[in-house]
């Protein structure tokens, strides 16, 4: 590897990326993206499908060459390289590089191995990774057996074999179940306060509060947003949520005294009431039962990190 190829150490990133380009023929995949995910730090990834998500985790796991522009990962440039496969952790939103005949614990003690493991530690991290996402009881299974949400976890398990210093996560929680998704959000977590650095691709925008703090959104492979959770969520707006009231009339607007504001909604007999930064649901609804407004029903409208996403790329809401 190149002088040139070093990043000076330090600088407390696990990955750095300016002015990115990658064409595919015709097809512009990524436009320019610039990127900063720090060591210790689980930062989302959002976007639409073909927004370019999957083309940035590849060439930052080495699969794939820039047109243009630069990646580093660890302070090394982004490519080809036993050092870089050795403390990258890669989990890929599709996964054939099992094998199928051998049991979950053959194949996680094989991977270990080539990290340079000893046979009786790689079996052991192994049968440690396999109880901490749940397939404790299928280890000795031929992957042949395992549905596609079981192999999602065990290709996660895999990518924590070696403790690596940087996890690439391309919708891992895509075809899980709610317990194994937190299984493998808990993991995330401890591997991040170990000092890892995480990139989380995700379309589960609910899963992002409490989880990720810093989030970049990605439409038509340019950067529609970068910053923390907390700033994305800001730009939805307060809470709000539709109420079905038993009155067709809007009651007059004193009635909620600076609690939010009610408007019709699109469906007659329902409106849309948007909360004021520091009101409360309850307190509204009583305000409005004490005003003799019956409430038939309530349900909350898109969350603010929804509302958001969807403004930031352009998408209609469903």
């Amino acid at each position: 590897m190149s002088l040139a190829a070093v990043r000076p150490v330090g600088h407390g990133l696990a990955i750095e990326v300016e002015g990115l380009h990658r064409s595919f023929g015709p097809v512009h995949a990524l436009r320019g993206i610039d990127l900063e995910v720090a060591l210790g730090e689980i930062h989302a990834l959002l976007g639409p499908n073909g927004a370019g998500k999957t083309t940035l985790m590849r060439i930052l796991s080495g699969l794939v060459d820039p047109s243009e522009g630069s990646a580093y990962v660890l302070d090394r440039r982004a490519g080809r390289s036993s050092e870089l496969r050795a403390v990258i952790g890669m989990v890929p939103s599709g996964d054939r590089t099992f094998y199928l005949r051998l049991s979950g614990l053959e194949n996680l003690t094989f991977f270990a191995r080539l990290h340079g493991m000893r046979r009786r530690p790689a079996r052991e991290r192994a049968a440690e990774l396999l109880a901490a996402v749940g397939l404790a009881d299928a280890a000795t299974r031929p992957i042949s057996t395992y549905s596609h949400g079981m192999q999602k976890r065990l290709s996660f398990a895999r990518a924590l074999l070696a403790d690596p210093q940087l996890l690439l996560v391309d919708e891992a929680t895509h075809d899980l179940d709610p317990v194994a998704a937190q299984q493998v959000r808990d993991l995330t977590v401890a591997a991040a306060e170990r000092g890892a650095g995480v990139l989380w691709a995700t379309q589960r925008i609910e899963e992002l509060h409490g989880f990720a703090r810093t989030v970049t959104v990605l439409d038509h492979g340019t950067v529609a947003f970068a910053g923390a959770v907390t700033a994305l969520a800001a730009m939805g707006g307060g809470d709000r949520h539709i109420l079905q009231l038993g009155r067709a009339s809007v009651p007059p607007a004193s009635v909620l005294d600076g609690l939010g504001t009610l408007e019709p909604a699109a469906d007659p007999g329902h409106f849309l009431l948007a909360l004021a930064p520091d009101a409360t649901l309850g307190a509204a609804i009583a305000a409005l039962a004490a005003a003799g407004v019956e409430i038939v029903a309530c349900r909350d409208e898109r969350q603010p990190l929804e509302r958001a996403f969807l403004a930031v790329t352009g998408e209609q809401a469903a």
